[in-house]
């Protein structure tokens, strides 16, 4: 029904996508500048995201390569290693104060620059507009604003890996006192500073585009487009803009309180510390206070990586499998738990710190809790592939193993919830195996499936689907050649974080397990460089899009042109009349959102 015959309905709506109508039919000319550095197109602001993620994804992988070199081959050397790292790798071995710098580094970039903004900067970015039927962001500006906060945080990271006394090594947790003393160490220098001011800007980059977001979403749904009826990604965003808007400022403050110790004489996280004999003047602070700061950002930062994935893999399974979403309100109800049970679980990180047992029991509860929504979403995600009509695409083979990593990953987490047995594990490579495939591969794999399929959509082109199976069958078995085996390793009570385990006579029988492990870490390390190659090379050799919907999808994004301009739509903004997941219905394959629902058909 149009607004002249009756304009009382989703007037506000309606006028506003009028405004944005009339502001893109007198749209000026853009430049090079304007169109692709300083765009405030949010597609273009997530190709940047997106490119910029990559780049650190590439760094971030090199540098565990590097370690797992220095871990497999302890007592060999490689005189390549000291031709590009300098005395950083004197006689071709890795210093230990380098290696510890490597494993920060590595931690940082890929659960920051690469998990947080190049996941969710590149799809909220890219399909919120597209899937709630909005012409951009509510605040185009503020959103440029974000990527450019986030590129600079990037600058001021890669300069840190430059300077004379090496980058941060602290861990990427960065804990005092070992953060808060620059005579502590050579990485706790000048390196350690840059590190806190990139993740500084990192954090205001997070805000920006979590407010606009979460604005967007609530205040620019197209006409019909009920909460209801938005497609579970955008659910999952719009959560995991809520859980970074609520936790990061508190990462914030605990980084500026660490900059305060370090440069300005108080003593927020210092007390009683001797260094080489002598006492410094610090009293009254508590290293543990920077934990709780640190880990109640910490952990929703587990669910700030996860949901934007959850929320790629169950679009992607319901379109691959051509069959609805099962249990659409149960999906929104388990993301919404997990979102307020992140909150409330950040001190099961910190069972070994002298926690009260009582209140070490009360997270113990908390965090076994978090099973629960978790298993639902796993159950839904199973029965919608259940007797599906499965199109093995490669984003629909990424989304798969999202899902068998998240339930291996996360099975361990039930072990390391438990604060009795968490004592024993806290710090082994048990912990290692546990998070990065619970948090860094599964993770990961969304990222990959929701690149893969909405390539097209971005390029108008598609990726090279050969490279595409090699990729993912490459990566997902050598995933658990090198996790899984650490879970072992950390039974046996091997500790992370270590660079050479040899003098261990107990860790002796792992010497052959470390090397396999190693080999495995650089076969995949090399077919991640082959999806890059295949991403880059298909933006302009690719097969071209010759339809503008070529997964027979539901949602809005496909309604667009082929290579959408600024604004999304050529004419009106399509009116929503039906959820998304109409999929083999009505003796039909799919009926997108925008048809009107017949009087014979059951209406969502």
């Amino acid at each position: 029904m149009s607004n002249e015959v009756n304009p009382n309905i989703h007037s506000t709506e309606t006028s506003h996508a009028d405004l944005h109508d009339e502001h893109h039919v007198h749209h000026h000319k853009e430049t090079f500048i304007t169109k692709y550095v300083f765009s405030q197109d949010h597609k273009m602001i997530a190709k940047q995201f997106l490119a910029t993620g990559i780049i650190w994804a590439i760094i971030g992988g090199l540098f565990s390569v590097l370690f797992r070199l220095q871990l497999g081959y302890p007592d060999e050397t490689f005189p390549i290693l000291e031709t590009f790292f300098g005395r950083n790798a004197e006689g071709g071995r890795i210093q230990p104060e380098f290696y510890y710098s490597l494993v920060t580094m590595h931690g940082t970039v890929l659960i920051f620059f690469v998990l947080t903004a190049g996941l969710s900067g590149t799809f909220a970015n890219f399909l919120i507009p597209l899937q709630i039927g909005a012409r951009d962001m509510a605040s185009p500006f503020l959103n440029m604003l974000s990527y450019w906060f986030f590129f600079a945080a990037s600058v001021v990271m890669l300069s840190s890996l430059f300077v004379q006394t090496g980058p941060a090594s602290g861990g990427w947790t960065v804990y005092p006192p070992l953060s808060a003393l620059g005579q502590a160490s050579e990485g706790s220098k000048i390196g350690m500073d840059l590190w806190l001011i990139s993740m500084a800007l990192f954090v205001v980059s997070s805000l920006l585009g979590g407010l606009n977001y979460i604005t967007t979403i609530l205040n620019m749904r197209t006409k019909g487009m009920s909460m209801t009826r938005m497609p579970l990604t955008i659910w999952a965003l719009f959560f995991t803009a809520v859980l970074g808007v609520l936790s990061f400022p508190v990462l914030l403050s605990g980084f500026i309180l660490l900059l305060f110790d370090r440069h300005l004489g108080t003593s927020f996280y210092l007390s009683d510390i001797y260094v080489n004999g002598q006492i410094l003047p610090n009293e009254g602070g508590s290293a543990i206070l920077y934990q709780h700061l640190f880990w109640f950002l910490g952990h929703p930062e587990v669910y700030i990586i996860a949901l934007p994935a959850m929320g790629l893999t169950s679009e992607i399974l319901s379109v691959n499998s051509r069959k609805p979403i099962f249990g659409y309100m149960a999906m929104i109800g388990s993301l919404f738990a997990i979102t307020i049970l992140a909150f409330l679980v950040w001190a099961h990180h910190m069972f070994v710190t002298g926690l009260n047992p009582f209140l070490g029991s009360v997270f113990v509860l908390l965090t076994l809790l978090i099973a629960v929504p978790s298993a639902i979403k796993v159950f839904n995600w199973l029965t919608t592939i259940w007797r599906g009509n499965i199109r093995f695409t490669p984003a629909t083979l990424f989304a798969i193993g999202f899902v068998s990593v998240f339930i291996s990953g996360g099975l361990t987490g039930i072990f390391l919830g438990n604060s009795t047995i968490d004592i024993h594990l806290h710090d082994t490579k048990f912990v290692v195996a546990h998070f990065h495939l619970v948090m860094g591969v599964s993770s990961m794999f969304g990222m990959l499936a929701g690149i893969y399929h909405w390539f097209p959509k971005m390029f108008g082109r598609y990726m090279n689907n050969t490279l595409g199976y090699i990729h993912f069958w490459v990566t997902i078995t050598g995933a658990y050649l090198i996790f899984w085996p650490m879970h072992y390793e950390g039974l046996a009570g091997v500790p992370r974080r270590y660079l050479d385990l040899s003098g261990w006579t107990s860790f002796n029988q792992f010497t052959e397990l470390n090397k396999f492990i190693t080999i495995v870490s650089i076969v995949v390390f090399a077919v991640q460089l082959m999806f890059v190659f295949n991403y880059f090379y298909s933006m302009f050799k690719g097969r071209k899009l010759t339809t503008t919907n070529p997964w027979g999808a539901n949602t809005l994004e496909w309604t667009t042109p082929i290579n959408p301009g600024h604004g999304n739509w050529t004419g009106e903004i399509p009116e929503v009349h039906r959820w998304p997941y109409d999929y083999s219905k009505d003796g039909r394959e799919f009926i997108p959102q925008t048809e009107k629902v017949g009087e014979d058909e059951s209406q969502h």
